[in-house]
């Protein structure tokens, strides 16, 4: 079964992500727009922006001078974000279901968020040439990427799950996409380097340590919330015996590894 992309879906996995928010893509995200230094009356781009974890502190930063587009291809997170932004009275943010890849903006931005988004993008390279070009010369990227070792053995655990519980034609191929895109990036190293490929200058990576206790009800969320959900079948009997196997393995004293990276660079084109 080849892997689909979770916007795809009915509702994107929206609620399931954002059952996690407090725990995981919170302190995340607010690491990475403090890395950004967003100042009053700049413009951002939060690469699937998802629920607004990162635009929120992004538009609050900004100002009512500023302005934060949210983009993701699922229009379910992006319903979340905006009711967020609503609530809190943030009136200088736009929401745009696109493919972040082939987003064009009217004017450049002066920052780049990216709360692990980037590993949802089918060509993770060449996406990302083309989202750093939408920044004007000196402009920040600033992004999260799973440390090595990350979400292990929570990952590994439901893939062979799923495999053993679907078998045959219905069980995944390969690993998703957004797997293969983590595990390049699973280092300061490596992600240094692949900043520095991207035209990025003063690459600076730091690590953010989080380790997250899961009760089986988030240990499920976090799979259906995820990239993980487009392994998934979509017929509810295969969903609950794939979930009762899964969470049992888990056991109920899982700690999930949240390990992550915080990377920030400057653009700097070749004249």
């Amino acid at each position: 079964m080849p892997a689909r992309h979770a916007a795809i879906l009915p509702d994107g996995g929206a609620e399931d992500y954002d059952r996690l928010a407090p725990a995981v893509w919170n302190p995340v995200s607010n690491a990475v727009v403090a890395a950004a230094d967003i100042l009053v009356g700049e413009r951002v781009l939060d690469v699937f922006a998802g629920t607004g974890t990162g635009t929120v502190p992004a538009a609050q930063l900004a100002g009512p001078d500023g302005h934060v587009d949210a983009v993701d291809r699922s229009s379910a997170m992006l319903d979340l974000a905006e009711a967020k932004t609503e609530a809190l009275g943030l009136g200088n943010v736009s929401f745009h279901r696109r493919d972040p890849a082939a987003w064009t903006p009217e004017a450049p931005y002066d920052a780049v968020l990216s709360c692990y988004g980037v590993f949802l993008l089918d060509d993770m390279d060449a996406g990302m040439d083309s989202i750093v070009r939408l920044l004007r010369p000196g402009g920040r990227v600033a992004m999260s990427a799973w440390d090595d070792g990350a979400l292990e053995p929570f990952g590994e655990l439901l893939l062979d799950t799923i495999r053993t519980t679907s078998g045959g034609a219905s069980a995944p191929s390969a690993s998703p996409v957004f797997v293969e895109n983590c595990r390049k990036l699973a280092s300061r190293e490596r992600l240094e380097e692949w900043f520095r490929a991207r035209g990025l200058t003063d690459v600076r990576v730091e690590k953010l340590d989080l380790t997250v206790p899961l009760e089986p009800e988030y240990a499920w969320s976090l799979a259906l919330g995820s990239g993980y959900r487009g392994l998934l079948p979509d017929d509810s009997d295969s969903l609950q015996r794939i979930r009762e196997e899964f969470v049992g393995r888990l056991g109920a004293d899982f700690v999930l590894n949240a390990d992550s990276l915080i990377a920030v660079g400057s653009y700097a084109p070749e004249d």
